[in-house]
């Protein structure tokens, strides 16, 4: 029963990739936007989403989930500044290292894909501010000892793009204790305690829109 919801669980998020990558789009950030953040370089990746931000699903698959490797679900809630109401239509845009620990194989058609490579993944918030998208466990950077990590950017509505807390993991040996308990966390904490059911890892993470982000109450 474990292998055939496993083969379910792949076809589903294959279909969802499919339908993911088949629209071209030109997504741009409005003049009027409140900078928030502070320096956000790489910020500029969110616009490249081929899919108009307003027909975004809430569950995305990067390009590497069928590949070999620890494959992971990543799901969890996003709160309003008030960490209670949730933030319906708040865009995500993630990206990480191959199972080399390399950013590797990015499009010369464009300008992001070049740095973040081809692993990247747009999704956004469904009415109860739901996301979830699925992917491998990244490796670190080549004789590193760097913690793996997820590299996640925020857009909501009438603010500019900005960076939170990478997603990382718990279990993982190269994970400080300066960043497993961090004291302001940005958009509150990004490890990730992951958990093994039916033959695939899960995770999950609540955000907290503004939380500890740079201008963000000015």
């Amino acid at each position: 029963m474990k292998d055939l919801n496993v083969v379910l669980i792949l076809l589903l998020v294959s279909l969802m990739a499919c339908s993911q990558n088949k629209m071209n789009s030109k997504n741009e950030p409005a003049v009027n936007d409140k900078k928030v953040g502070g320096t956000c370089e790489g910020c500029e990746g969110i616009y490249e989403s081929v899919i108009p931000f307003n027909q975004l699903n809430s569950i995305d698959t990067l390009p590497d989930f069928n590949e070999d490797g620890p494959k992971i679900e990543i799901s969890g809630i996003i709160f309003e500044s008030d960490g209670k109401t949730r933030a319906a239509g708040t865009i995500m845009y993630l990206y990480h290292t191959d199972q080399n620990g390399l950013y590797s194989g990015g499009s010369d058609e464009s300008v992001w894909s070049k740095t973040h490579g081809y692993i990247r993944g747009w999704l956004k918030t469904d009415s109860n501010g739901f996301y979830k998208f699925y992917t491998l466990i990244p490796a670190s950077y080549p004789n590193t000892t760097i913690q793996k990590h997820i590299h996640p950017t925020i857009k909501e509505p009438g603010k500019t793009a900005y960076w939170i807390d990478d997603f990382v993991f718990d279990d993982d040996p190269f994970l400080i204790e300066k960043e497993r308990n961090k004291k302001y966390p940005v958009a509150g904490s990004g490890v990730l305690v992951v958990r093994k059911e039916d033959g695939i890892l899960r995770a999950s993470r609540n955000i907290i829109l503004g939380l500890n982000v740079k201008d963000y109450n000015r």
